[in-house]
């Protein structure tokens, strides 16, 4: 049987994501924490997904104040196991899950060679690009079986587009998965139209995250003079374009890579 979303028909609750059961991996920080706002505040129940049990507890609590229900379980997403083990969690309070972000991830700032037996290439590699397969693997059966849709939303970057910035700040494991990523994502939006439900990236520019602490001082003043909007994004307006795509007005966008970086893909 093959699904398909409905149209909207009003601007009544087009943007709307109001009951719908999130889960978010790394909503406990940075831009996790944003995108977990940014559905809490619009009324979507949010199960955080994190490795560090006390930090996911401490956000599902916060996200709470908005008059949702908020959970938080501890998971490696490198570890398939692990994966599954807190979808097993989630299941029990969650009867349907409607939306998947895959936003955990980390970085590595390395050269090629340098990486001794390629340890940081297979950490980054495991969490940025086999992480989120592993959670989709895991969750998007139980999104199949509500047979309404869904939304899955990965959290990409521009480093998947461009390596730019390699000679100064290398990074390239982490670009290899972003890009690797991106393609995941279009194979899936074909594999899972059928079943209604909607796979896109968000590509995020320089945005205000723990990764911060990885750049020079002087990166965000050299940053910001060359982009055309002239600051760094913040968590929030990432969360606010995951609510659009999994809202009434996102149903008829599948299989696409959204750049969100103030302009600094235009220029190279």
């Amino acid at each position: 049987m093959v699904i398909k979303t409905s149209p909207i028909t009003t601007m009544e609750g087009a943007f709307s994501v109001k009951g719908l059961n999130v889960v978010i991996t790394g909503g406990n920080r940075g831009i996790g924490f944003g995108i977990a706002s940014a559905f809490a505040q619009s009324g979507a129940n949010v199960a955080i997904l994190c490795r560090n049990p006390e930090s996911g507890k401490a956000a599902a609590e916060k996200l709470a104040a908005y008059g949702v229900t908020t959970y938080a379980f501890q998971a490696d997403i490198a570890d398939l196991e692990s994966v599954k083990n807190a979808a097993q969690k989630v299941f029990k309070v969650f009867p349907s899950i409607d939306v998947l972000v895959n936003n955990a991830g980390i970085s590595a700032s390395v050269r090629f060679l340098e990486d001794e037996n390629l340890r940081q290439w297979h950490e980054v590699a495991a969490t940025d690009f086999h992480g989120p397969a592993n959670v989709i693997y895991t969750f998007a059966p139980k999104i199949i079986e509500g047979k309404k849709g869904g939304s899955i939303i990965n959290i990409s970057s521009i480093g998947g587009q461009s390596v730019a910035g390699t000679k100064t700040h290398p990074n390239i494991a982490y670009h290899a998965c972003k890009a690797a990523l991106d393609n995941l994502t279009k194979s899936l939006a074909i594999e899972f139209g059928d079943y209604g439900i909607r796979v896109n990236s968000i590509a995020p520019g320089p945005t205000h995250s723990d990764l911060d602490k990885q750049l020079p001082p002087d990166a965000f003043t050299k940053i910001e003079e060359r982009m055309p909007m002239h600051r760094f994004g913040e968590p929030l307006e990432i969360g606010a374009l995951c609510v659009y795509l999994a809202s009434p007005a996102g149903c008829h966008i599948t299989g696409t890579i959204i750049v969100h970086d103030g302009g600094l893909l235009c220029i190279g």
